[in-house]
Formats: C-alpha cells, sequence, structure tokens
C-alpha cells in the first residue's frame, strides 16, 4: 500500500558537526542504538515535511519552488520533475510546425499607422515599358512601413495672437479655427489612459512619470477623473454587454483576490472600537464568459465581497425566461455556483488534472498514467477543432474516442482507492476522491453538445485583474473597482471581437447620445457598421 502520512510533521533538529559525527562513526561501523535511531527519525522527519508541501499542506512557497522545482503544468515538465530525462520524453509529442515568416510581422498588420500613397507618376497602366516594348499594368502596392516613437499622450499648444487697446484696455485676440473646440482634452484621452490602465495594467502614476519626462505633464488625478467622466458615458453599452452575456449558451466563471483600501480601512475601525468583524472579510474580482450563439464572446468583471457564484447569478437574472439552462463551466468550488438558478454544471478536467500534478513528486507512477490518459482527451479535442466540427459532431467524436478513455481512467482509479492500494488520506487519495466526486460535471462534455474540458478561458481573462493586483496592489475606493471592472470588460470583449479597444471606446463617447437610445447597436462586434450610418464615407472627386 501506498501511504503518506497525515500526522504534523515532527522536526528533529541535528547541528552539522553532530550529524558529521553520526556519518563518520557508520563509516568506522560504530553505531550505536542511540545513533541509528537519530538517523531514523531524521529520515521519517525529512520525508514527512516533502509529503506536507506535497499535500500542499505548506504555506513557503519558496521553498516548494526549491524542492520541486518551478510550478508548470504541461506533460514534459511534469515528467522532469517526477524523475524522467528529456530522452524518456523525447518523441512523445509531435514537434511545433514553425510559423511562416520566422516571426516577422506583416506589414498588412500595421493596420494603426496612417496610410500614404505613393502614385507611380512616371508610368501609367497600359503605357509602354521602358525596358522592353511590352505594356505595363498596376500591381498591388508594395506595402514599406516605417515606425517612429511618441509619447501616449501628446498635442498642440497654439498661441493665439492679441492686441490690446491703449486707451480703452480692450484686448483683441485671433479666432481660433473651428476644429481646436474649446475642451483641453478630448475623447481620447480618456480612451488611452484606460487601455493603458486597465487593458495594459500600466499604473496611473507610471503614466504620470513617463508623460512629465515626455514634456507633457498628465497628473494621475486628472487620469482617475478623465476616465471616471467617460465611464458614465459607456455606462448604456456595458449594462447592453451584462444583458447580452445573460443569453448565452455556456457561461464560464471564476475569481481572483483583489484589495480595496475602504473595505480594509472599515474592518481595522470596527476592530478599533472592539466590534465583531464583518461576516465576509475576503473581497475578489470575479470573472465570466459568456459564449453566444453566433461564436461571438462577451467578458465581465465583478470586483467586490461577493463570489463568483453570487456575480454570475446576479448576470442570469437577467436571462430570458424561456432559454434553456446554460452550461456553466467552473472549478469545483462550491463559491461558484449561481445559488438557486438552475445550470447545466461542468467542471473543470484542468483543475482535476492539477490535483494530481500537484503530488507528482510523492506518487510519480500513479500520476504520470493520469496525465497520459488525459492528455489523449484534449488531443481528440485539438482534433475536433482543427478539422471544425460542429458541437453535435464533436460530442460524437468524443463519446466515440473519448468515453472509453475516462471510463479506463474512472475504473483503475476506483481500484486505488477501493483495492487498498493508496492512502485515502494521502495527497493522491485526495486528488482522487477530488476527481471522483466531480465525475459527472468533469465528463459532461461526453453527454451535452458544446460543453467544454476547462476553464482555460476565464481563467486567461482574469489575469487582467492579476496584472492589474500586481502592478497597482488595490482599488482604493469600490466605485474605483466598478469603473475598472467597466473599462476591462469592454476593452477584453472588444479584443476577442478583434475590435480596436482605443477606437470602441472613442466611439462610445462620441456617439453618447445614440448609445443610450440604441446600446445593442454599439457593440465590439457591430459598433464600426452603426458609425458608419451615421457618418458616411465622403465619395470620392
Amino acid at each position: 500500500m501506498i501511504t503518506a502520512s497525515p500526522q504534523p510533521v515532527q522536526v528533529v533538529e541535528l547541528s552539522m558537526d553532530e550529524l558529521r559525527s553520526i556519518i563518520a562513526r557508520s563509516e568506522e561501523e560504530l553505531l550505536e542504538q542511540q545513533d541509528r535511531a537519530m538517523l531514523s527519525a531524521l529520515l521519517e522527519s525529512y520525508a514527512s515535511l516533502l509529503g506536507e508541501i506535497g499535500d500542499k499542506q505548506a504555506s513557503i512557497d519558496r521553498l516548494r519552488q526549491l524542492v520541486f522545482g518551478s510550478k508548470t503544468e504541461t506533460k514534459a515538465n511534469v515528467k522532469k520533475r517526477i524523475g524522467k530525462t528529456p530522452a524518456d520524453t523525447r518523441g512523445e509529442a509531435s514537434p511545433k510546425k514553425k510559423r511562416k515568416g520566422h516571426g516577422r510581422i506583416p506589414a498588412e498588420a500595421y493596420t494603426g499607422t496612417e496610410r500614404v500613397p505613393i502614385p507611380l507618376t512616371s508610368l501609367k497602366p497600359g503605357g509602354k515599358c521602358p525596358k522592353c516594348t511590352g505594356k505595363v499594368y498596376e500591381v498591388k502596392p508594395r506595402l514599406i512601413v516605417r515606425i517612429r516613437g511618441l509619447a501616449p499622450f501628446g498635442g498642440e499648444t497654439y498661441e493665439q495672437g492679441r492686441c490690446r487697446c491703449n486707451l480703452c484696455g480692450e484686448v483683441f485676440s485671433a479666432e481660433m479655427p473651428e476644429e481646436v473646440g474649446d475642451k483641453k482634452f478630448d475623447e481620447t484621452v480618456a480612451s488611452m489612459a484606460a487601455v493603458l490602465r486597465y487593458g495594459s495594467g500600466l499604473p496611473m502614476n507610471r503614466i504620470e512619470a513617463l508623460q512629465h519626462g515626455m514634456g507633457v505633464p498628465f497628473p494621475a488625478s486628472t487620469q482617475w477623473e478623465l476616465m471616471r467622466d467617460a465611464a458614465g458615458l459607456m455606462q448604456a453599452a456595458y449594462r447592453e454587454l451584462i444583458r447580452q452575456a445573460a443569453q448565452g449558451e455556456i457561461l464560464y466563471n471564476d475569481d481572483t483576490t483583489m484589495r480595496i483600501l475602504d473595505y480594509l480601512s472599515e474592518q481595522n475601525k470596527r476592530k478599533a472600537r472592539g466590534e465583531a468583524p464583518p461576516k465576509r472579510t475576503g473581497t475578489f474580482t470575479s470573472g465570466i464568459v459568456s459564449a453566444l450563439p453566433e461564436g461571438r464572446k462577451i467578458v465581465l468583471y465583478f470586483t467586490g465581497q461577493q463570489h463568483a457564484g453570487e456575480n454570475l447569478a446576479r448576470v442570469l437574472a437577467e436571462r430570458a425566461s424561456d432559454l434553456d439552462p446554460p452550461i456553466q463551466m467552473c472549478d469545483g468550488l462550491s463559491r461558484n455556483a449561481p445559488g438557486q438558478i438552475e445550470t447545466i454544471l461542468s467542471n473543470c478536467l484542468t483543475h482535476a488534472r492539477r490535483q494530481f500534478v500537484d503530488v507528482a513528486v510523492g506518487f510519480p507512477t500513479e500520476v504520470e498514467h493520469v496525465i497520459e490518459e488525459l492528455s489523449l482527451i484534449y488531443k481528440n479535442d485539438a482534433w475536433a477543432k482543427d478539422e471544425g466540427l460542429s458541437d453535435e459532431e464533436r460530442l460524437r467524436f468524443h463519446q466515440r474516442e473519448s468515453g472509453q478513455v475516462m471510463k479506463r481512467l474512472e475504473a483503475w482509479l476506483a481500484d486505488l482507492l477501493d483495492g487498498n492500494k493508496v492512502e485515502r488520506n494521502s495527497g493522491l487519495g485526495k486528488a482522487i476522491k477530488y476527481a471522483q466526486k466531480r465525475w459527472d460535471p468533469l465528463t459532461l462534455f461526453l453527454r451535452k453538445p458544446g460543453a467544454p474540458l476547462d476553464n482555460t478561458l476565464t481563467e486567461r481573462m482574469l489575469k487582467k485583474a492579476i496584472i492589474h493586483r500586481k502592478n497597482s496592489m488595490f482599488y482604493k475606493t469600490a466605485k474605483g473597482a466598478a469603473v475598472g471592472d467597466l473599462y476591462m470588460a469592454l476593452i477584453a470583449t472588444a479584443k476577442l471581437a478583434e475590435a480596436d479597444p482605443f477606437d470602441y471606446l472613442n466611439a462610445l463617447q462620441r456617439h453618447e447620445q445614440h448609445v443610450a437610445a440604441n446600446p445593442e447597436r454599439w457593440m465590439p462586434w457591430n459598433y464600426q457598421e452603426t458609425r458608419a450610418e451615421l457618418v458616411p464615407t465622403p465619395a470620392p472627386p
């Protein structure tokens, strides 16, 4: 039986001199019973410590990294962690195909640059070739890109000419061009600040320092005021995003920790007054991704003291009553459930796999088997995606190819526990029980068309919140968190729709009244057509 002691670690302390003396006596075969007992206790202590770390009960992340290496979950890295050499894993994964272009970015990708036509004046289509007797014809222009560095925020300083009458003192000023306007900051400033702040995670104080060095001062307080006011103009589009997200066929949700200083301050005040702490003290950012029937995806963020399930319930409250319950993809935590609102639960296969990966050092053979079996599932899903199978075709394919793999794995895991081949309270035993408890939602992809394998999409979207937490560390107020949620949702959804977030935020501000009247026509995937109807492209002369 494979066992791992769940008992608390009993650390045996020995100085280096004591340890060296024991080793010296062992070489001379003069070990006494006391020495043997001490060495035995030392080894048990060391094994118990590794077991505790392997079971995720230790809190010293750096120690865990030193013992097990970096925490990565690819099959190749897990095998290296459990002692497999590169030669052992060579040939197990097909080599990646090199991308065409050797990493060079094509000129067509520079859509944000100004196009400057340079006509060929010496020749015209149909004209005679200067090198022979043939005729020339027009071909596709060659694109030559030239990049220059600019500050994120720039502008112009107008020197308005003025005269004063020496008798009456009247001051006469030059008439300003109409295009100058009367606003110091136009819509693009708030949009760029939001893209930098909430799209790329650049803190406002760093933006302020960068701009100061570029000779265009832009204080952090001014950045916040502009983004806060602009967010008010985008509320209609944001509410429409939430409404449409509620109609999705699949909703992914998860959360990550976040800090709001006002909440922490209030808790400290209550503690100083001797009052009981609030029922919930944690603060989180929930990420929700909704997959719509048209293939579009909407990303939403909610920061506060509500868990991911509570925020999902808030979204689904706007779901049309005649729609069937959606598929909900999340990990196995109970706080991801949306309460009384019905969903078809699908649990993340990657999270179940992670339970085994975390104990790979203690149980290398068993963990390797699990990883190999699950890799077959992901290979099947990748093939289905590459072939462009419909949801129904993908379901039948998984039932035929992946169903036997999951059935085989389920029986193998049950045999380990029921046959007493592994201790139930060991790290491996807990990983098996985690999977068994959630086996039905883990295998929903074998019963429901379109059911995903994992929650990777939401985790990828939550990186925006994590980058914010790493760079800015906190939100100051709940209102500031709400503004951040709005911008991150609009920016992330625009990126998934392959729209320019900067251009999209500009459009929402410049057409505020139209957005408020028909927000469904100002989504990231259709706003360009709507704007073109309002401002037709001028006909060529």
